[in-house]
C-alpha cells in the first residue's frame, strides 16, 4: 500500500478498517483469475499505469493467459471505450513482454534449446537470450537453475548489468535477488520465475 493509505489506517481506523474488510468480502465468491482481471478493467478505466503494470503482472502470476487478458479489455469496450484500451495496448508494447508478442500468443509451451552444459560457468551467472527471452542461468555441482530475467513485480527486464556479485537488482523499483536461490531480498517479497529444465545429449533444455 502506498504511504498515504498506511497513514489513514493510521489515523481512521475505523473507517479504513471498515472500508477494507468490504472489498476483501464484496470478492469471496470470484475465482482469482476474475478478480485479477476485473482489477486490470478498473486501472484501466482510470488509467493508473503503475495500478495496470502491476495487476496485469499478478494476473498473469495467478494463471490468466494473455488472451483473457485480451479479452477481458475489449469486453469491456462499451465502459472502457477505445482510447483507453490503446492506452493500455500501448503500455503492454512498451512493456514487451514475450507472451504478448502477436507471434506467442497462441503458442503452446515447449522445450527451447539453450546452450551445451560445458558452457555454463560453475558459480557464476551466464546471461542468454533464447528465442526472444532474456535467462540468467546459475550452476552448482548440486543443479542448475534458470531464471526468466523478469522482475515478478512489474516484469521490467532486468538487464545483465544489474547483477552485482550475486545479487540481482531491478532497475525499476530495486527488489533485489539472490541469483543462487532466486529469493527476493530486499523491497519485494516475490522470487524470480524459475524454468523447469532438463539435459539432453549434453545440452540443456528449459520449458516455457
Amino acid at each position: 500500500m502506498s504511504n498515504a493509505l498506511n497513514y489513514l489506517l493510521e489515523a481512521r481506523p475505523e473507517a479504513m478498517t471498515a472500508y477494507f474488510s468490504f472489498l476483501k468480502k464484496s470478492e469471496g465468491h470470484l475465482d482469482i483469475r476474475t478478480r485479477d482481471l476485473i482489477s486490470v478493467i478498473t486501472k484501466v478505466a482510470v488509467q493508473t499505469e503503475g495500478g495496470f503494470r502491476q495487476y496485469l503482472t499478478r494476473a498473469l502470476r495467478n494463471g490468466a493467459t494473455p488472451n483473457e487478458i485480451l479479452d477481458a479489455l475489449l469486453m469491456a469496450f462499451p465502459v472502457l471505450g477505445l482510447a483507453k484500451i490503446v492506452w493500455a495496448t500501448e503500455i503492454l508494447l512498451e512493456m514487451d513482454i514475450p507472451e504478448f508478442r502477436p507471434e506467442n500468443l497462441d503458442a503452446e509451451a515447449t522445450w527451447h534449446d539453450l546452450t551445451t552444459v560445458d558452457e555454463i560457468p560453475d558459480r557464476e551467472v551466464l546471461y542468454l537470450e533464447v528465442d526472444g527471452r532474456h535467462l540468467f542461468i546459475y550452476r552448482t555441482d548440486e543443479e542448475i537453475r534458470v531464471y526468466d530475467s523478469r522482475c515478478p513485480h512489474q516484469v521490467t527486464d532486468i538487464p545483465h548489468l544489474a547483477l552485482e556479485g550475486k545479487t540481482l537488482t531491478c532497475p525499476k523499483h530495486e527488489w533485489e535477488f539472490d541469483i543462487e536461490s532466486g529469493e527476493c531480498i530486499a523491497k519485494g517479497s516475490r522470487p524470480l520465475r524459475r524454468f523447469d529444465h532438463k539435459i539432453e545429449a549434453g545440452r540443456l533444455l528449459a520449458y516455457w
